[in-house]
């Protein structure tokens, strides 16, 4: 019988209402307790390091959980994160990063309502994210939500209120959840080669900056003191505008000039980035060798970022880091 963590963050399966709204108010214990069944197949300890709604969650707590995980990762087959789902999907991609190569499953779940209402999702993501984790093909950091496993490169919040709120962007499911039966469309676990690594740094000085029409390259420039990098989210398959003044080229020259990076990326959530098409996106990418996202989630993007420029400030460095391919998270990438 496999043994399983559950470590416990707060989020809405952990809520109950106050006279604010909800707050996450139940104990890990408490969680389990809704799914006795699963002591059927899995044995399972509870851990609790911060009890937040996720809009509280950040680089912090990512940082956090993975350094929970490496000093436990001896001692369990399988870990399962209660998560709030608003910020689950940046989770997922952080802690894709933070963990890598790794052969056990950490499932990150969570819930649209919580788990003591008489109708809700909760106790089927829970039961079934145990079951998961508790299965001998799983391993890495997956999102199951609402029947579906996905990579956690690769998930996106797209419902605010539906229980099949999370969707797999630009790749398939990993699995699907039937009651007690998984049936994977991804089974990948014999291609790890590579050691299992753990990574303690983040730079959470990333700034995202959503392109509106008419919007001015001056912003850029009042970023660079702040951020360390700044991922564009553009139009389409990605461009800058000119609107005459030469505002973003002068700024994309004082970040190269400062070696920051300027990634581009897309407001679109299907199919990618890809400069190299429009004259407004190839000319700024081959003036100054841009990164862009290509196929990644912006979620992945800017955890990717993060995680990267924790490691390293040179430039050179941080592209090959930015396009080396983890848990899934970039197919498509001509450079």
């Amino acid at each position: 019988m496999k043994k399983i963590l559950l470590i416990a963050t707060g989020g809405t399966i952990a809520s109950k209402y106050t006279e604010n709204g909800l707050s996450p108010q139940i104990s890990s214990e408490e969680l389990i307790s809704y799914v006795p069944s699963a002591a059927e197949f899995c044995e399972i300890d509870t851990i609790a390091p911060f009890n937040l709604d996720s809009t509280n969650v950040s680089s912090r707590e990512w940082l956090i959980l993975a350094e929970l995980i490496e000093k436990k990762y001896e001692y369990y087959d399988g870990f399962v994160i209660c998560h709030g789902t608003d910020t689950m999907a940046y989770t997922a991609a952080a802690l894709s990063y933070l963990i890598q190569n790794n052969y056990k499953p950490v499932v990150i779940t969570g819930a649209q309502k919580p788990i003591d209402l008489p109708v809700t999702d909760a106790r089927t993501n829970l039961l079934d994210s145990l079951r998961f984790a508790s299965d001998d093909r799983a391993h890495g950091v997956t999102i199951v939500f609402g029947g579906n496993v996905i990579a956690g490169t690769r998930a996106k919040k797209e419902r605010s209120k539906s229980y099949n709120a999370f969707a797999s962007i630009n790749y398939p499911q990993i699995a699907v959840i039937q009651e007690s039966r998984i049936v994977f469309y991804v089974e990948d676990k014999y291609r790890i080669t590579s050691p299992l690594t753990f990574y303690h740094q983040l730079n959470p000085r990333v700034f995202l900056f959503k392109l509106i029409p008419g919007c001015s390259g001056e912003v850029l420039n009042a970023l660079i003191d702040t951020y360390d990098a700044v991922i564009i989210e553009s139009f389409g398959v990605g461009g800058l505008p000119d609107y005459g003044d030469d505002a973003f080229y002068r700024a994309l020259q004082r970040y190269a000039s400062e070696g920051k990076p300027v990634i581009m990326a897309t407001q679109v959530t299907h199919e990618g980035s890809d400069m190299s098409i429009y004259q407004v996106g190839q000319t700024m990418k081959q003036e100054f060798q841009l990164p862009e996202s290509y196929d990644m989630t912006l979620e992945a993007v800017v955890a990717k970022t993060m995680w990267a420029l924790g490691q390293t400030s040179d430039p050179e460095e941080f592209k090959r880091l930015f396009y080396t391919t983890i848990n899934h998270d970039l197919l498509f990438c001509p450079q």
